[in-house]
Protein backbone atom coordinates (compact mmCIF):
# COMPACT_ATOMS: atom_id res chain seq x y z
CA UNK A 1 0.00 0.00 0.00
CA UNK A 2 1.37 3.42 -1.08
CA UNK A 3 0.97 6.59 1.24
CA UNK A 4 0.13 9.77 -0.59
CA UNK A 5 0.06 13.19 2.22
CA UNK A 6 -1.53 15.81 1.34
CA UNK A 7 0.08 19.14 3.36
CA UNK A 8 -1.34 22.55 3.34
CA UNK A 9 2.08 24.23 3.18
CA UNK A 10 2.49 27.68 5.70
CA UNK A 11 5.23 30.37 3.97
CA UNK A 12 8.52 29.87 4.83
CA UNK A 13 8.50 26.85 5.05
CA UNK A 14 10.88 24.53 2.70
CA UNK A 15 10.00 21.44 0.86
CA UNK A 16 12.71 19.67 2.54
CA UNK A 17 12.39 18.20 5.96
CA UNK A 18 15.94 20.57 7.53
CA UNK A 19 15.88 23.73 7.84
CA UNK A 20 18.24 26.10 6.32
CA UNK A 21 19.01 29.93 7.37
CA UNK A 22 15.63 31.57 8.18
CA UNK A 23 13.47 29.13 6.28
CA UNK A 24 11.63 26.42 8.53
CA UNK A 25 10.97 22.34 7.16
CA UNK A 26 8.54 20.25 6.86
CA UNK A 27 9.69 18.24 10.08
CA UNK A 28 8.53 20.82 12.37
CA UNK A 29 4.80 19.45 10.66
CA UNK A 30 5.11 15.92 9.75
CA UNK A 31 6.83 13.60 11.82
CA UNK A 32 6.21 10.33 9.82
CA UNK A 33 9.80 8.49 8.61
CA UNK A 34 10.44 6.87 5.00
CA UNK A 35 7.71 9.98 3.18
CA UNK A 36 9.14 12.19 0.07
CA UNK A 37 7.94 15.56 -1.38
CA UNK A 38 6.77 14.48 -4.58
CA UNK A 39 7.58 18.32 -6.48
CA UNK A 40 8.66 21.50 -4.62
CA UNK A 41 7.00 24.66 -3.61
CA UNK A 42 9.41 27.57 -2.73
CA UNK A 43 9.91 28.14 0.87
CA UNK A 44 7.72 31.72 -0.28
CA UNK A 45 4.84 30.24 -1.76
CA UNK A 46 2.16 28.13 0.09
CA UNK A 47 -0.55 25.76 -0.55
CA UNK A 48 -0.72 21.68 -1.52
CA UNK A 49 2.68 19.76 -1.22
CA UNK A 50 2.55 16.08 -2.17
CA UNK A 51 4.65 13.33 -0.34
CA UNK A 52 4.63 9.84 -0.81
CA UNK A 53 6.72 7.05 0.11
CA UNK A 54 6.22 5.52 -3.73
CA UNK A 55 8.85 6.48 -5.75
CA UNK A 56 7.13 5.52 -8.92
CA UNK A 57 4.57 8.20 -7.60
CA UNK A 58 6.54 10.29 -6.57
CA UNK A 59 9.00 10.35 -9.91
CA UNK A 60 5.40 10.35 -11.87
CA UNK A 61 4.14 13.73 -9.95
CA UNK A 62 7.36 16.02 -9.98
CA UNK A 63 8.08 14.71 -13.65
CA UNK A 64 6.49 17.40 -16.59
CA UNK A 65 6.09 14.96 -19.05
CA UNK A 66 2.90 13.48 -17.60
CA UNK A 67 1.05 16.44 -17.77
CA UNK A 68 0.07 16.44 -14.12
CA UNK A 69 -1.52 19.94 -13.91
CA UNK A 70 -1.32 22.55 -11.30
CA UNK A 71 -3.75 24.69 -10.02
CA UNK A 72 -2.48 28.36 -8.66
CA UNK A 73 -3.72 31.23 -7.04
CA UNK A 74 -1.52 34.15 -7.60
CA UNK A 75 -2.27 37.38 -6.17
CA UNK A 76 -0.67 40.34 -8.01
CA UNK A 77 0.30 43.57 -8.23
CA UNK A 78 -2.23 45.78 -10.46
CA UNK A 79 -5.15 44.59 -12.29
CA UNK A 80 -4.30 42.61 -15.62
CA UNK A 81 -6.49 42.95 -18.64
CA UNK A 82 -7.50 40.13 -21.00
CA UNK A 83 -4.72 41.28 -23.48
CA UNK A 84 -1.77 40.42 -20.63
CA UNK A 85 -3.73 36.97 -20.01
CA UNK A 86 -3.86 36.19 -23.24
CA UNK A 87 -0.02 36.34 -23.22
CA UNK A 88 0.04 33.67 -20.17
CA UNK A 89 -2.35 31.57 -22.82
CA UNK A 90 -0.78 31.34 -25.89
CA UNK A 91 3.01 30.60 -24.24
CA UNK A 92 5.48 33.40 -23.24
CA UNK A 93 9.23 33.23 -23.46
CA UNK A 94 11.24 33.43 -20.69
CA UNK A 95 14.87 33.85 -20.12
CA UNK A 96 15.94 30.42 -20.31
CA UNK A 97 12.62 29.03 -21.77
CA UNK A 98 9.48 29.65 -23.11
CA UNK A 99 6.31 28.74 -21.07
CA UNK A 100 3.53 26.08 -22.49
CA UNK A 101 0.41 28.20 -22.78
CA UNK A 102 -1.42 28.09 -19.34
CA UNK A 103 -4.94 28.10 -18.36
CA UNK A 104 -6.07 31.79 -16.69
CA UNK A 105 -8.48 33.30 -15.13
CA UNK A 106 -9.12 36.46 -13.37
CA UNK A 107 -11.11 35.40 -9.94
CA UNK A 108 -12.07 37.03 -6.78
CA UNK A 109 -9.95 36.09 -3.47
CA UNK A 110 -10.17 32.13 -3.04
CA UNK A 111 -12.98 32.22 -0.30
CA UNK A 112 -11.79 30.65 3.13
CA UNK A 113 -7.73 32.17 2.81
CA UNK A 114 -6.21 31.82 5.55
CA UNK A 115 -3.95 34.93 6.13
CA UNK A 116 -0.48 35.07 5.42
CA UNK A 117 2.43 35.38 8.03
CA UNK A 118 3.50 37.88 7.39
CA UNK A 119 1.39 39.61 5.50
CA UNK A 120 2.02 41.05 1.87
CA UNK A 121 3.14 44.30 1.15
CA UNK A 122 0.29 46.90 1.13
CA UNK A 123 0.58 49.87 -1.11
CA UNK A 124 -2.80 51.78 -1.09
CA UNK A 125 -2.02 53.38 -4.64
CA UNK A 126 -1.70 50.22 -6.15
CA UNK A 127 -4.51 47.95 -6.40
CA UNK A 128 -4.09 44.07 -6.94
CA UNK A 129 -6.09 41.20 -8.68
CA UNK A 130 -6.01 37.17 -8.07
CA UNK A 131 -5.45 35.19 -10.93
CA UNK A 132 -6.60 31.41 -11.55
CA UNK A 133 -3.39 29.92 -12.90
CA UNK A 134 -3.19 26.53 -14.24
CA UNK A 135 0.36 24.90 -16.15
CA UNK A 136 1.55 21.17 -16.26
CA UNK A 137 5.42 22.42 -15.90
CA UNK A 138 6.09 23.59 -12.79
CA UNK A 139 9.67 25.00 -13.43
CA UNK A 140 11.65 26.92 -10.56
CA UNK A 141 9.67 30.13 -9.66
CA UNK A 142 7.56 29.80 -13.44
CA UNK A 143 4.13 31.41 -12.18
CA UNK A 144 6.03 34.17 -10.26
CA UNK A 145 7.92 34.72 -13.86
CA UNK A 146 5.09 34.38 -15.87
CA UNK A 147 3.28 37.19 -14.08
CA UNK A 148 6.21 39.42 -13.62
CA UNK A 149 6.90 38.93 -17.85
CA UNK A 150 3.68 40.35 -18.68
CA UNK A 151 4.08 43.60 -16.31
CA UNK A 152 1.93 42.09 -12.79
CA UNK A 153 4.82 40.92 -10.43
CA UNK A 154 3.17 38.18 -8.17
CA UNK A 155 2.66 39.35 -4.03
CA UNK A 156 1.31 35.86 -2.86
CA UNK A 157 1.40 32.22 -4.73
CA UNK A 158 -0.80 29.69 -3.29
CA UNK A 159 -1.24 26.40 -4.84
CA UNK A 160 -4.58 25.35 -4.77
CA UNK A 161 -4.67 21.97 -6.79
CA UNK A 162 -1.98 19.01 -8.18
CA UNK A 163 -4.53 16.80 -10.36
CA UNK A 164 -7.59 16.13 -8.77
CA UNK A 165 -5.68 16.57 -4.98
CA UNK A 166 -6.71 19.79 -3.50
CA UNK A 167 -6.49 22.20 -0.43
CA UNK A 168 -10.31 21.48 0.15
CA UNK A 169 -10.87 21.17 3.98
CA UNK A 170 -6.89 21.29 4.48
CA UNK A 171 -6.21 23.79 7.43
CA UNK A 172 -2.74 25.90 7.16
CA UNK A 173 -0.19 23.89 8.47
CA UNK A 174 -2.14 20.06 8.68
CA UNK A 175 -1.63 17.00 6.62
CA UNK A 176 -3.77 14.21 5.87
CA UNK A 177 -3.31 11.13 4.18
CA UNK A 178 -4.64 9.01 1.27
CA UNK A 179 -3.85 5.14 1.20
CA UNK A 180 -4.10 3.33 -1.97
CA UNK A 181 -2.40 1.12 -4.18
CA UNK A 182 -0.59 2.88 -6.73
CA UNK A 183 -3.16 2.91 -9.94
CA UNK A 184 -5.76 3.96 -7.36
CA UNK A 185 -3.35 7.10 -6.16
CA UNK A 186 -2.89 7.37 -9.81
CA UNK A 187 -7.09 7.61 -10.86
CA UNK A 188 -6.91 10.42 -8.00
CA UNK A 189 -4.60 12.25 -9.51
CA UNK A 190 -5.62 12.29 -13.47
Amino acid sequence: MSSLLLFNKPYGVLSQFTPEGKWRALNEFISLKGVYVAGRLDADSEGLLLLTDDGKLQARIADPKHKLVKTYWAQVEGIPDEVSLDRLRAGIALSDFTAQPARVRRIEEPAGLWERDPPIRFRAAIPTAWLEIRISEGKNRQVRRMTAAIGYPTLRLVRAAIGSATLDGLPLGQWRRIDGSYKDLQGRLE
